[in-house]
């Protein structure tokens, strides 16, 4: 066992939590969903053909925004395909997946899905093969109240009130080569500030995120973001950010899915991409900073880390391109380890921990799709290993982040220098008294006695939930046979003595530890930000 310690201070806040950091992605892709969200004869379909097991684990994860219709599926999307009688409505061929798209869920339906899961959409707009017209039409459609074409068109399909869609997207992955009408940054910044222009015209009340780069390694990483923010920071809310975790070392490897031991990290390697996360937010903060100071600016531009996820396995040949043009064929279907479950809960960490950019993050995907959601045709849904980490995060990550001080022994990397193994985010709720500690060890094979000092938080404090999600083989899995192999358990002596925890923790495992202060009153004083 070793000694770790974790002290907060009340006083010394990193920034309120946005409570859209919970956010999920549903692509028209793959089985997300056809068969993921959405199967007419399932047993648990409602009137509508939406799974009902499906919304009931929704719910459970407790994401808050869901991202739609993609992805890059967006980039080639007709909204107008989706909408009106479904017996009247297109198939098409979707080239972004080599699929072929039904259209029977599309916005209206989407909506009708949100409502009865209690979550907020974020739509997005296709600016591969479509531009500012298109956009203008669709938000159009979805906010206008009444006495247009369009939003007659939409009281006509059965939806009287607007959906009053806040949060839109501006294109998606604009700078891969994979992408339908790829665009220079040139190109793609002035499309973005002429259709945000044109967005924001219809609804002034809308928020826009600008497509930034599709991965930290792209070649124009950095001046892409730089350019594109250049010509559309007067309309863009937010910039983008999109990650996807491997434990290939490199994308040769990734590409032939190789099994050679000397072709993976080590799960220490692995787990360091919690800080390179944290490297990559901290960038792109600067790149938005100096176009501001260049544009003698005092607006901030904020971050949406709406596509992230550990995806490596289903990263190859069939995964990715089917044959033949089906429908919902089984695409980037990975399945998620204990190992995977530590790094979710350590990005979750990361993005929390930047609260004061980080204001939007979507896990992607939902269901199916690199999903914390499993499903299978006519059958049973299941909670992969990464559902747990985030399901407790969005359930007690409310409130205030507060500056986390740690003093751990760590580990070796070879370009990062010696890590942590204690890796913590501290979120305080001053309405309730209520303090949520998340807490991984990294350490692979010794316990962790974690000594924790909740300054100004108070001393009559309660322990309300103490979780550990842990598993003696890194490799465990969760199936439809055994949907709760790995799951969180209760974390046993939890020690509380006034303002001071103690608590042990397993070798590699993710903590949740929640205390409420019975006697502590929410300050009217607002904590000092750090």
């Amino acid at each position: 066992m070793f000694q770790a310690s974790l002290t907060v201070d009340r006083d010394f806040a990193i920034a309120p939590l946005d409570r859209r950091v919970f956010g999920v992605f549903v692509e028209h892709m793959g089985r997300c969903v056809y068969t993921g969200i959405y199967e007419p004869g399932h047993p648990s379909a409602d009137e509508q053909g939406f799974r009902q097991d499906v919304i009931e684990l929704t719910r459970e994860l407790g994401a808050t925004i869901v991202r739609y219709p993609g992805g890059n599926f967006m980039s080639g999307y007709n909204w107008e395909d989706g909408v009106g009688p479904k017996d009247q409505r297109p198939t098409r061929l979707d080239l972004a997946w080599f699929s072929t798209e039904t259209n029977q869920v599309g916005t209206n339906e989407f909506v009708d899905w949100c409502r009865k899961v209690g979550i907020s959409p974020m739509y997005g707009v296709n600016l591969g093969t479509r531009g500012p017209d298109e956009a203008r039409h669709y938000i159009e459609y979805c906010n206008h109240p009444g006495g247009t074409t369009l939003s007659q068109q939409r009281q006509a399909h059965g939806y009287a009130q607007p959906h009053d869609v806040k949060l839109w997207c501006l294109g998606n992955e604009m700078d891969g080569p994979w992408q339908i009408c790829r665009k220079t940054a040139e190109e793609y910044g002035r499309i973005a500030l002429e259709t945000g222009k044109l967005m924001k015209m219809v609804d002034p009340t809308i928020e826009l995120a600008a497509c930034g780069s599709s991965a930290h390694d792209m070649p124009t990483y950095g001046h892409w973001e730089e350019t594109v923010l250049e010509h559309c920071f007067e309309v863009a809310d937010y910039i983008s950010l999109h990650t996807y975790f491997s434990k290939y070392n490199n994308h040769a490897a990734m590409a032939r899915a190789s099994t050679e031991a000397a072709d993976y990290r080590s799960t220490g390697e692995y787990l360091a991409q919690v800080e390179t996360t944290g490297q990559f937010i901290e960038e792109i903060v600067a790149v938005a900073d100096a176009v501001a100071a260049r544009k003698h600016s005092a607006k901030r531009i904020h971050l949406s880390f709406d596509e992230w996820n550990v995806w490596y396995r289903a990263r190859h040949g069939e995964h990715l391109r089917p044959t033949g043009w089906p429908v919902a064929p089984r695409l980037l279907e990975e399945v998620y380890t204990m190992e995977d479950a530590l790094l979710v809960g350590g990005v979750l960490t990361t993005l929390i921990n930047h609260a004061d950019r980080v204001k939007i993050a979507c896990m992607a995907q939902l269901v199916n799709v690199i999903g914390p959601i499993m499903t299978e045709p006519g059958g049973a849904a299941w909670r992969q290993t990464i559902f747990h980490p985030f399901a407790q995060a969005a359930k007690w990550g409310r409130g205030t982040v507060l500056k986390p001080v740690l003093r751990s022994p760590g580990y070796a990397h070879a370009t990062l220098g010696e890590l942590p193994y204690l890796v913590a985010s501290v979120v305080d709720d001053a309405e309730t008294g209520t303090t949520a500690l998340f807490v991984l060890n990294r350490h692979l094979s010794e316990p962790m006695d974690l000594q924790v000092a909740l300054r100004g938080l108070g001393a009559d404090r309660l322990l309300v939930e103490s979780l550990t999600l842990h598993h003696a083989n890194l490799e465990a899995i969760n199936t439809a046979s055994a949907p709760a192999n790995v799951a969180p358990q209760s974390l046993d002596g939890v020690q509380l003595d006034g303002e001071a925890l103690r608590a042990t923790l397993p070798p590699a495992s993710w903590n949740v530890i929640v205390t409420r202060s019975a006697g502590r009153a929410a300050s009217s004083a607002p904590p000092i930000t750090a």
